[in-house]
């Protein structure tokens, strides 16, 4: 399968010049024959707690309309009004319209009052394509381990959309090779560049193998990045089984 992994430079809450910008990327991504498109969190806002200028009623329709293969699926953040909050949603949609996953951020982001302006998600989220088995987290979801580890019995590839931004990038660098490592699954790292508010993102969009291995980065480039996968998770996990002495139940009793 072929993916394509968008660092895109988010023009802060000007949803119409990054919706110009998204069209021309998917476009590419269709002629170099990728399979899956993967763009960051809120990918067409940027990061803002501005929900009244940045929520959707349903992005879908305005999405499918910009893809005119009926193979490439989509993967992109965008924000949902819910009653007095909002969602923060990451969606990957089929061409043919088909929702595969619909995925609301578990731990919004308190430090930076997100809590404040959106709801917490309370669901996982996993879908199939061409066999392939994906689940999603938002940004600061991962830095909660236990998520990953629940992801990771189903799932061997995880998707961590992010507007992760370039004063904490050493952690996000060591985070998702930590969660690869520990889950022994791929991680696939979609952050975003450039400045938005005053915070500047360096991207550092990467694909980790089970082995906690970089096996594809882009640091500072707007655009997409192309990657071959290949399901190779379960010769892994046969290699070298450490999974299989985890405690769970003894886990549960700490408490």
């Amino acid at each position: 399968m072929r993916i394509a992994i968008c660092q895109t430079d988010i023009i802060f809450e000007n949803k119409q010049s990054n919706y110009q910008k998204a069209q021309e990327v998917i476009k590419k991504a269709i002629y170099n024959a990728a399979d899956l498109i993967l763009f960051p969190e809120m990918s067409f806002t940027g990061f803002s707690m501005n929900t009244e200028k940045t929520s959707e009623h349903n992005l879908y329709e305005r999405v499918l309309s910009w893809m005119d293969s009926k193979e490439l699926a989509i993967g992109f953040g965008w924000v949902k009004r819910n009653r007095d909050l909002a969602e923060n949603h990451y969606t990957v949609l089929h061409a043919s319209g088909v929702i595969l996953s619909d995925y609301v951020k578990i731990h919004p982001f308190s430090f930076a009052k997100e809590d404040q302006s959106f709801v917490a998600g309370e669901k996982l989220c996993f879908f199939q394509l061409q066999n392939y088995v994906f689940s999603t987290a938002i940004c600061y979801d991962l830095r909660f381990p236990e998520l990953f580890q629940i992801m990771s019995k189903k799932a061997s590839f995880i998707i961590v959309a992010a507007n992760w931004p370039k004063v904490r990038i050493a952690h996000w660098n060591c985070l998702l090779r930590a969660r690869a490592i520990e889950n022994q699954c791929y991680i696939l790292g979609v952050n975003c560049i450039g400045e938005q508010g005053h915070v500047c993102y360096s991207g550092d969009s990467a694909v980790i193998n089970p082995n906690g291995e970089t096996v594809t980065a882009q640091q500072h480039q707007d655009g997409a990045m192309l990657f071959d996968l290949y399901d190779n998770v379960e010769d892994y996990r046969l290699k070298f089984p450490f999974k299989q002495d985890r405690r769970e139940d003894l886990y549960q009793r700490f408490r």
